[in-house]
């Protein structure tokens, strides 16, 4: 299984999650926010979180633009799977992968702390392995991670089982507690929180490591 990790200036997280895709059992290679095309054969492409382009005009938004992402937005309209971390998942709204957009913290600080999380649905090659209703913590470390969409867009989202995870207390005022979101083929992920922080028994637990080993075993299997 080969997989894409994208880098654009202000990337922090982007050896993190190429070391948890890695371990589990994922062929990774770093990709170059310049370049226009992804290398032959990627099965998954992984946006990480940090502060692309230091976060100017929305978050994201400057990356959502840059060559590479033409090539994101391809492969997932050939069915690809995508996933994106923190500011990727600010990312892929920009590109409209995904729908809603997140703003500033409710509480207008930067949050940076373990939160429980809610797997909504495992109807997902990325939340399989956990099982509707498992209760996770993952690290969660932004300053714009409040979800907002429209009300007719969030009940079309849960009554198309999208949520994949809702926090369990809400610590930056996304709507009706969104911590993650699926696209509607179920092959793009989009989250806040960090499971790349939690996939290695010196961070505290691996229940993060989960979302990396189901996604992982789903595409080999494919």
């Amino acid at each position: 299984m080969k997989a894409a990790v994208v880098v654009f200036p202000g990337s922090n997280c982007d050896r993190d999650l190429k070391v948890a895709l890695e371990r589990a059992g994922a062929d990774v290679t770093m990709v170059w926010h310049k370049d226009t095309e992804m290398p032959a054969g990627i099965d998954l492409i992984a946006i990480p979180g940090g502060f692309s382009f230091g976060d100017y005009l929305r978050c994201g938004a400057i990356a959502a633009n840059s060559p590479i992402c033409r090539a994101v937005v391809a492969h997932a309209e050939r069915g690809g799977y995508v996933l994106g971390i923190c500011n990727g998942f600010q990312v892929l709204t920009e590109t409209g992968l995904l729908p809603g957009v997140l703003l500033r913290n409710a509480g207008l600080k930067y949050i940076c702390k373990p939160v429980d999380l809610t797997v909504e649905t495992a109807d997902s090659a990325f939340t399989s392995g956990y099982g509707a209703g498992a209760v996770i913590t993952v690290p969660i470390a932004h300053h714009d991670g409040n979800y907002f969409a429209d009300d007719t867009t969030l009940t079309r989202l849960e009554g198309e089982d999208r949520v994949a995870f809702r926090y369990v207390d809400n610590p930056n005022g996304s709507a009706r507690d969104i911590a993650g979101l699926l696209s509607q083929n179920r092959r793009v992920l989009g989250m806040m929180p960090h499971p790349e922080r939690m996939a290695d028994p010196l961070h505290g637990n691996t229940e993060g490591r989960v979302l990396f080993e189901s996604v992982v075993g789903a595409l080999e299997a494919a």
